[in-house]
This record gives C-alpha cells, sequence and structure tokens, in this order.
C-alpha cells in the first residue's frame, strides 16, 4: 500500500503548479489545452479538498491529545475529549475515501455508450425480456438526465426485441454501465403460459464505450460496404428505395447493419458509429486477453457469455451472482432505479483494486 498523505502532498504540489498554469496567457489563448487542463484540475480539486480535511482532522486530534495529556482542568480535558469523539470518525472515513479517490481513472469512464441487448434462450420470452432490459436502461437515462436514441431495432412478433442497439449519450456513463455487460436471466410465468409455470429466459448485454476518431483509425479500403432494401417484420418491404446499409471491417470480420432511417445517409452513419465501437472492442480484448491475471481481479469480465444477473418475479427479488447481492425491488430496478445494484458493483471493485496497490 502506498504512503497516503506523501501521495497527496505529491497531488497537492501538482495541483499549485496547474492553478499557475491555468493562469498562463498562452495557455488561456489555446482553447482546446485550457479546456483539458480545466477539466483535470478539477478533477483534481476534489483530492486535494479532501486532503485539506484530512489534515484540518489530524491537526485538530492533535490539539487535543496534547491538551488531554499536559491540560490539568478537567473541564478543558472533558471539551477536548469531545473533540477528540467527533474528529476520529472523520479521520477514519476519510482515510477509507481518499484511497478510493487516488485509484487510476478508466479514460473510457467519462465516454457515452452504445448499447446491444439481443433475446437469447426462451424465444417470444426472451425478445420480451430484452425489451424489458431496454426500457429498464431508458428510464435509468432519464433519471440521470442522459440522452437515449436508437439506432437499430428487430422486433419481434409478440412485441418484444430480438435485437436493440442504441446509444445513450451524457457524462461519465460508461463508468456506471460498464458492469452491465453479460447475460442477464429472467424467471417468470410467459403471458403465454396457460399452465402457471415458471420460464427461465436470457437476453445477453454488451455496453461499448463510445469509439471517438482518436481512439481508432479506420481505413476507408478496410470496408466494404453494402446498400439494400429496408425490411419489416415477416421481409415485407419499408420503403422502395435501397436505403439499409450493411458495413464490414475486413480486417476484423465486424459486420454492422443498420435499416431504421430512411435516409442512406442517415443509416450510414449509425452503422459507422457502432462499427467503430466494436471494432475497437475486438482490438481492446485481444489486448486485454495478454492481461488474464487483470481479469480475474474484476467485478466481471464483460465477457457476453458470462452469466451476471437474475430476475425472479414470484420472489421478486433481482440477484447479481459476480458479488452475491440480492435485492427484493425487482420492480423498482426494472423501472430505472439501478444505482443500488450499479453502486455496489462499484464498490467491490474498487476494493479489489485496493488490494492490488
Amino acid at each position: 500500500m502506498f504512503d497516503l498523505q506523501e501521495k497527496l502532498a505529491e497531488i497537492e504540489a501538482n495541483y499549485k503548479k496547474l492553478n499557475k498554469k491555468l493562469s498562463d496567457p498562452e495557455i488561456i489563448n489555446d482553447s482546446e489545452r485550457y479546456q483539458k487542463l480545466l477539466k483535470k484540475h478539477a478533477k483534481i480539486k476534489k483530492i486535494v479538498d479532501k486532503y485539506h480535511e484530512y489534515k484540518e482532522a489530524l491537526q485538530g486530534i492533535n490539539e487535543a491529545n496534547e491538551i488531554m495529556e499536559l491540560e490539568e482542568d478537567e473541564d478543558v480535558k472533558e471539551l477536548a475529549e469531545m473533540e477528540l469523539a467527533e474528529l476520529e470518525p472523520v479521520k477514519e472515513k476519510l482515510e477509507e475515501r481518499l484511497p478510493i479517490m487516488l485509484l487510476p481513472e478508466d479514460p473510457d469512464d467519462e465516454k457515452s455508450v452504445i448499447v446491444e441487448i439481443r433475446g437469447g434462450a426462451g424465444g417470444d420470452e426472451a425478445a420480451l425480456f430484452a425489451g424489458d432490459l431496454y426500457r429498464m436502461y431508458s428510464r435509468y437515462a432519464e433519471k440521470k438526465g442522459w440522452n437515449v436514441e436508437i439506432m437499430s431495432g428487430n422486433i419481434s412478433g409478440t412485441g418484444g426485441y430480438k435485437e436493440i442497439i442504441f446509444t445513450i449519450e451524457g457524462d461519465d456513463i460508461f463508468k456506471k454501465l460498464k458492469y452491465e455487460s453479460g447475460v442477464h436471466r429472467v424467471q417468470r410465468v410467459p403471458s403465454t403460459e396457460s399452465s402457471g409455470r415458471i420460464h427461465t429466459s436470457t437476453a445477453t448485454v454488451a455496453v461499448l464505450p463510445e469509439a471517438e476518431d482518436v481512439d481508432i483509425d479506420i481505413e476507408a479500403n478496410d470496408l466494404k460496404i453494402d446498400t439494400f432494401r429496408s425490411s419489416g417484420p415477416g421481409g415485407q418491404s419499408v420503403n422502395t428505395t435501397d436505403s439499409a446499409v450493411r458495413i464490414t471491417h475486413l480486417p476484423t470480420e465486424t459486420t454492422v447493419s443498420c435499416q431504421d432511417e430512411k435516409s442512406q445517409h442517415k443509416n450510414r452513419a449509425k452503422a459507422m458509429r457502432i462499427l467503430k465501437a466494436r471494432v475497437r472492442e475486438k482490438l481492446e480484448s485481444a489486448k486485454q486477453a495478454e492481461r488474464d491475471e487483470a481479469r480475474k481481479t474484476q467485478v466481471g469480465t464483460g465477457d457476453r457469455s458470462e452469466k451476471i444477473r437474475t430476475y425472479n418475479f414470484p420472489q421478486g427479488r433481482v440477484s447479481d451472482h459476480r458479488i452475491n447481492l440480492t435485492v427484493h425491488q425487482l420492480d423498482k430496478i426494472l423501472d430505472g432505479e439501478l444505482d443500488v445494484v450499479i453502486e455496489a458493483l462499484i464498490e467491490e471493485d474498487q476494493i479489489k483494486r485496493l488490494e492490488k496497490i
């Protein structure tokens, strides 16, 4: 474990240097550089402010202990004892919080995401469950003030989704949703089941940080682009023009189709956004596979085949299998109140990462 005070003192010194840079006219006139430094400044300021609170608590504790040791007046000693009783919990809480604030940030945490949900085992019931998951994430995004846009959807005959791909745009979204990738399982009585027998169905979720141009460079020569006529359920023609687009990234054999828009140009733009995210994920996954030891310490690997959560309707519970968490708030969670699960996952991940320091 690193020396907490030594590390915090180093960060405080860097913070003072950063303040000087922000007052440099040359930097102020460079808008892009200035904005990056402002963002960095805001993050470091949160740590420095907590460090100042910690130093004040330590100073108060030292002074109170000194009074307890040297003072003869019982009333004064009693006041010092009360001061200690107030400051000790503050110090302990900050000693828990500050190491977490010093953990290296995932550079993808602040990015918007592309979410892909697909019905798995269970036929129509799986498609309905995929629709439930889409609504859950949409409601969660709405509560957070994030924007949701459907990129591509394949509606089933029963009103669910065989597949739905959508973006969620805003701040720090991947930080919250990156643990959602994997297999989600539902246990309930389908509306089509007359005998009342409970069925188990699944849907897969993939949460991809949206790739920026600086993240990945896709050469035009590496793309194969096909256009075709959009079709709806049952293969019926949606329009009479070849507006649907299929893009294949040849080096990774990644293919994306988009046909929701009437404009070929819009379908192509949406398909490229999805393609970039998928190609980036493939390349990152290949790198991550070389770091197996690191993967073992994660709360979830992000593998789409990993069963991560069960939604049990008869018992009204949601269980996350990675952290042995069970909450009896099924209705609330499906209505987008996901923080009870997400915050627990983040906390467990932080604990595992701290153990490695």
